[in-house]
């Protein structure tokens, strides 16, 4: 049983005139921010904005790379090559990188449908690691937890965050249900928590199916566009350090 897990949270998703998410609460509650770049979400002026949240916090900075695919919210699967899903890696890791103003990031998370095609697609999964590779070798890289995605990155030689979603549904094969199936976003507050805590103290999950599979959890994923965000942050928080697990950055213990 891990006794140290990091706590992220997708952020950044404003655009424009277009406020989404509850950035400004949910981040006092988590260890880890995964950063919009501009193609699924965000701008430059969110980037900034959000960077320097994470900053006033103590929060630790991600990269969230998406498809260029804005009006689908970076949720639709594109067919891009592995060499153009290596450059849009590339292109948003520097993008937020410039707002760093000296503070080094701590990890990519792709988004969306970028994060699943990855977690089944070899190739793919191959291209994001070399990516982060190219840029920065010492970036964690955070992937689905039981994927081949997580052995290929760490066979290329990147540190790898297996990740575990309190929030979503999963399959029998450890990929995350399909959005469009009834029950593959979890909404009652007391169950997220209640997976939550059980998959970082016995590494456990039901699936949609009512089947139990085995997960590691080095990362916790909340979404910070469910309008219980706030609360299940800080919930789920303080249910994992009663339970004996630090929360923690996932910097600090990969």
């Amino acid at each position: 049983m891990p006794h140290r897990v990091d706590l992220n949270c997708d952020m950044g998703e404003s655009y424009g005139a277009y406020k989404l998410g509850l950035d400004e609460e949910v981040i006092k509650h988590i260890t880890s921010a995964n950063i919009a770049c501009g193609f699924h979400a965000g701008d430059p002026l969110v980037m900034r904005h959000t960077v320097n949240l994470a900053k006033q916090y103590g929060v630790e900075v991600g990269v969230h790379p998406g498809f260029p695919d804005l009006i689908g919210f970076g949720r639709r699967d594109l067919a891009a090559t592995p060499e153009e899903a290596r450059s849009y890696v590339i292109y948003q890791i520097g993008a937020l990188q410039a707002f760093m103003g000296g503070k080094r990031l701590q990890h990519v998370k792709p988004h969306g449908a970028l994060y699943n095609m990855a977690a089944r697609d070899s190739g793919l999964a191959k291209a994001i690691a070399e990516a982060v590779l190219e840029v920065d070798k010492n970036l964690i890289l955070v992937a689905l937890s039981g994927s081949e995605w997580v052995r290929i990155a760490e066979k290329a030689g990147l540190r790898v965050a297996s990740e575990v979603f309190a929030d979503r549904a999963y399959n029998h094969d450890g990929t995350l249900a399909s959005r469009r199936l009834p029950g593959a976003v979890i909404e009652d507050p007391a169950e997220v928590v209640s997976r939550g805590v059980r998959m970082a103290t016995e590494g456990k999950v039901t699936t949609i199916n009512g089947k139990d599979i085995e997960v590691r959890a080095d990362t916790i994923c909340l979404h910070g566009d469910n309008p219980e965000a706030v609360t299940l942050a800080e919930t789920l928080k303080a249910k994992l350090q009663a339970s004996g697990i630090e929360v923690t950055p996932m910097g600090k213990f990969l």
